[in-house]
This record gives structure tokens, C-alpha cells and sequence, in this order.
């Protein structure tokens, strides 16, 4: 039985924990577990979808397997050390640690990348390097057990290349296969260095105002 866990926390992005749990929750003998402070549901930065923790964290304090997804609501964690304390913790005994989007900010404030190559959201390098990280703009980024994933598709990504890891290449391929990951994006604008000046900072622009107004809600 492989045990893996997926923290869920008020604003969070949905894709981050869904995208690797339709991977991850494929593999022979893995049972995907979400969890948060407390069981209950946990709602999305929109508030428009929720998903429920069906564990606190302390009723899995040792997964084989930690996911991290990202979401506006990781600026709030970097200071919660329940949260933090708890990834710090599980990291001492997982088989991998793993994060998405933002979530590597949460894995940074834990200690667990001080000095390592990870990869964050392109918005969020500054930050993921202040927090001790080496930043660098690669999809996936592996570091021994630790994998990082750049932002929210990318997750679907980082969990192909772990259920690799874990099961082989042929499982991984046949996982790929099943959920028909094969992408073909109508533009080719998924990174700031294709996307051009204007939507880089049209989206820089977005992303601040949408922060700036959680943050004021909060």
C-alpha cells in the first residue's frame, strides 16, 4: 500500500491537486488521501469549487508519497507552522516530496529546499529564491527525492514522471494513455518566454489585482 497525501487549505488551485491525483491515484496499490487542519471542505482562490479533507493532518503524519498543490492561499501557509511543520515532518520519512505551482513556496519555508534547484510558478521565482531556493524556469525539476513542478498544468507533468519512478515507464506510459494526456494547446503562449511582452504583462497585471483583492477579503 502506498500512501499518498494531498494538502488541501483555504485557496488553493483546483487543478494543482486534481491534475495529480487522476495520475497518481492510478497506481497499483496507491490510495490518495486529502488532508488539512481539519477534516472538511476546502474551497478553491474563486470559491467556486471545493473539495473535501477527508483526514486532518495529523492522522497521516508519514505518507509515502506528499503532493503540495500551489494556490493564492500558500502566502497565508508560510507562516502557519501547523501546516508547515506538519510537511516538514512528513518530508523526514516520505519515499518523495513533491509540489506544484506554488506549492514549492510551502516546501521552501519548510527548510526542504534550502540550497536546491525547484521550480515555482514564473511569477514566484523571486520569492521561492528568497525562501533559499535556486529558481529555475524547467517544467519539472528533480532533486533527489524532492520534485518541484513549475505552474498548475505542469503537475500533471511531475506526476508522470514520479508514477515513472515509482511503477516504470510502461505503467506511466499506460496511465498517460488512459486520461489521454496527449495536449495540443490552440496557442502557444504557456510560457513568458513565448507568449510575448503584452500578455506577460497582462497577465503580471491580473495576477497582482487578484492577489491584492484575496488578500483584501482575507
Amino acid at each position: 500500500m502506498m500512501r499518498i497525501a494531498i494538502p488541501l487549505y483555504d485557496r488553493f488551485t483546483a487543478l494543482d491537486a486534481v491534475g495529480p491525483y487522476e495520475v497518481l491515484s492510478r497506481l497499483p496499490g496507491a490510495t490518495v488521501h486529502f488532508v488539512a487542519d481539519e477534516p472538511g471542505m476546502k474551497r478553491t482562490e474563486t470559491g467556486m469549487l471545493g473539495l473535501s479533507a477527508d483526514l486532518a493532518l495529523d492522522e497521516l503524519p508519514d505518507p509515502e508519497i506528499l503532493v503540495v498543490p500551489g494556490g493564492y492561499g500558500t502566502r497565508a501557509l508560510l507562516d502557519d507552522e501547523q501546516f508547515v511543520g506538519w510537511v516538514r515532518r512528513a518530508h523526514e520519512t516520505s519515499e518523495w516530496t513533491t509540489s506544484v505551482c506554488t506549492g514549492s513556496l510551502v516546501l521552501a519555508a519548510a527548510g526542504i529546499l534550502d540550497g536546491l534547484e525547484a521550480t515555482t510558478h514564473w511569477l514566484e521565482h523571486d520569492l521561492l529564491e528568497s525562501l533559499g531556493a535556486r529558481p529555475t524556469a524547467r517544467r519539472v525539476v528533480e532533486q533527489g527525492k524532492v520534485i518541484t513542478a513549475a505552474g498548475v498544468s505542469s503537475g500533471i507533468d511531475m506526476a508522470l514522471v514520479l508514477a515513472a519512478h515509482v511503477a516504470g515507464d510502461d505503467v506511466a506510459k499506460a496511465i498517460q494513455l488512459g486520461i489521454e494526456y496527449d495536449p495540443e494547446p490552440p496557442f502557444d503562449s504557456g510560457s513568458p518566454t513565448k507568449a510575448g511582452a503584452e500578455i506577460v504583462e497582462l497577465v503580471t497585471k491580473l495576477a497582482r489585482a487578484e492577489q491584492a483583492e484575496l488578500e483584501g477579503a482575507a
